[in-house]
């Protein structure tokens, strides 16, 4: 069980030598929203948005960067894992560690190589429960499916091997089997696209021949009937379904190729040819004929800013809360991180996931082009900082990182992003070492008191506005178990809206958990007679509420009054 510590807030002169003490660099900057993390080297972006959040997974770089001893170029060949993220309000982002998909498909035995490229889904099924699914590449060989029953898991690996390979059939001739972008229909039917690579031998640089696409079984881990190929000119890789106003929507990768028989594609329909490595798409009415596919152009054609992830990209297009956004990946936390002397200069290819605005006709399936920004998105909502929030949720940060959080299960190892699985998450920090959340409404009453979840040795600061800031609050923590400190603060000073950054100020091991605000004027505590049962709230990782009666697998967090009226919290299974 958590202790907890009632202190009072420090802001006077004794911590106003913290605001010149030197803080880790911003790789990220804190005006900006690319790429959604500061520290993790992800790519291959997919997304699906449920009760009102969406997660995105992705290629885990970080895997790879470690076990390059960050540096080299990256081969993606040691990749064995995933990585998620989640959010409400598309700048402040949840990390929810990795999935070990090496361990999980370890049945398989050599046809397992690594874990690319995911694409995600999700459905109710026949029974009425919700079910989750993402296809992944299996190096370049084959396509793998995991299951879940919510987004964050636990996954586990419905097969004893890949579900598509080059004996699957309408496969052959593929160069590679990978890249899957999988959608559910509106009938509850899934369908997956796959497919790259250079020309078959019987193909051109216009046809290359090796795109796929399928109906996925009534168990979504298995083809129903044929793959057949689409037309899909100058594809390399990076395929990716959607479903816009009723029609199917593919996008691509094109390939490095001349566009030289570019004139003899009747089907251009006088657009000119595709520039080099850009992102094309392409609609259908019936997409298992290969006759119905209509090309419509290039949407992010490729300007050569190789700092924003050119040569090649990945994009994935979705729609949440009524606007569409467009995923991908760069390298410009790469570029900053070099920038600012933090990384090897011969390391190479680690790359981050951004997203910008994009603008869509539903009823043409048409996608403007667009340009990729470092500026990004702008939030669509506000945080509340009194419900629980995951010390994991940030906008940017600097000098951390994230280990399991090894008071809640035994035996969990210190995740590296690399072949653990790190679903129970601790923000690690030291000295100068801060995070950043953006847009937190404290309203018009303001808060009157804070507290973080912690341990470890040292001081934490909140600041407004600036990393720079005077401390709006501070806390002193002492303590090797994870333990609730709280502070009284000025509800004057805590009100509308703050961008806040977390900083460490002293100490070398410092881990945070989670925080929260409690409001103006409902501090009251209830008396509880002993006896009587004891109240509980539960929420999930991300901090949102879990209403009584709904089912909810995987870790929570419970905050509950034990029976002699002492407010309490912890995480379990």
């Amino acid at each position: 069980m958590y202790q907890k510590f009632i202190i009072t807030a420090a802001l006077m002169a004794a911590c106003l030598q913290t605001s010149a003490q030197t803080l880790a660099k911003e790789h990220k900057p804190t005006s900006e929203a690319n790429p959604i993390s500061a520290c993790v080297f992800c790519a291959d972006p997919t997304a699906i948005d449920y009760n009102g959040r969406l997660y995105v997974y992705g290629t885990n770089d970080t895997q790879q960067y470690i076990k390059n001893g960050k540096t080299g170029g990256n081969g993606y060949g040691d990749i064995k894992s995933l990585v998620i993220f989640s959010t409400d309000d598309m700048v402040n982002w949840t990390f929810h560690g990795t999935i070990d998909v090496a361990k999980l498909c370890s049945t398989w035995g050599w046809r397992f190589a690594a874990s690319w490229a995911p694409s995600a889904v999700w459905r109710t099924n026949s029974r009425g429960t919700d079910e989750f699914f993402l296809y992944f590449a299996n190096s370049g060989g084959s396509i793998g499916v995991l299951k879940a029953s919510s987004p964050v898991g636990p996954w586990s690996s419905p097969l004893s091997k890949p579900m598509i390979d080059g004996d699957t059939p309408g496969v052959r001739p593929c160069n590679w089997i990978f890249d899957p972008g999988a959608v559910v229909d509106a009938d509850g039917t899934g369908w997956i696209a796959f497919g790259g690579g250079d020309p078959q031998s019987s193909g051109s640089n216009l046809w290359p021949g090796n795109s796929r696409i399928a109906k996925l079984n009534a168990s979504m881990t298995g083809l129903s009937g044929s793959a057949v190929n689409m037309p899909a000119p100058y594809l390399f890789e990076a395929s990716e379904l959607n479903i816009i106003g009723g029609r199917f929507v593919y996008t691509y990768n094109t390939s490095w190729s001349g566009r030289d028989d570019w004139n003899s594609f009747e089907g251009r329909n006088g657009q000119p040819a595709p520039s080099s490595c850009s992102m094309c798409y392409m609609t259908s009415d019936t997409p298992l004929d290969p006759a119905s596919w209509n090309y419509r152009g290039e949407y992010v054609p490729n300007e050569g800013n190789f700092d924003m992830g050119w040569g090649n990209n990945h994009t994935h297009l979705h729609k949440f809360k009524g606007n569409y956004y467009l995923f991908y990946h760069s390298t410009i936390l790469e570029t900053a991180m070099k920038n600012a002397g933090d990384m090897d200069s011969e390391a190479s290819g680690y790359r981050s996931i951004g997203v910008d605005k994009a603008t869509v006709n539903e009823s043409t399936q048409t996608i403007n082009k667009m340009t990729l920004t470092r500026t990004g998105v702008t939030a669509i909502a506000n945080m509340n900082p009194y419900q629980l929030q995951e010390a994991e949720t940030m906008a940017s940060c600097g000098g951390i990182s994230y280990e399991d959080f090894t008071n809640i299960l035994k035996n969990t190892s210190v995740s590296t992003l690399g072949n653990d699985a790190s679903r129970n998450l601790q923000v690690k920090m030291a000295a100068g070492s801060w995070t950043q959340v953006r847009r937190v409404d404290f309203g018009t009453a303001g808060a009157s008191k804070l507290m973080v979840r912690a341990k470890g040795e040292g001081t934490v600061e909140f600041r407004f506005g600036r990393k720079g800031a005077k401390p709006s609050a501070t806390f002193d923590i002492a303590s090797d178990k994870m333990s609730d400190y709280t502070v009284e603060v000025d509800p004057a000073k805590f009100t509308g809206q703050k961008t806040i950054y977390i900083v460490v100020t002293s100490g070398d091991n410092v881990y945070l958990d989670a925080w929260q605000a409690t409001e103006a004027g409902t501090e009251a505590v209830e008396n509880v007679t002993f006896g009587k049962p004891v109240q509980r709230q539960t929420y999930d990782l991300s901090g949102r509420r879990i209403a009584d009666g709904q089912r909810q697998r995987g870790i929570v967090i419970e905050q509950y009054t034990d029976e002699r009226g002492v407010k309490k919290s912890r995480k379990h299974l």
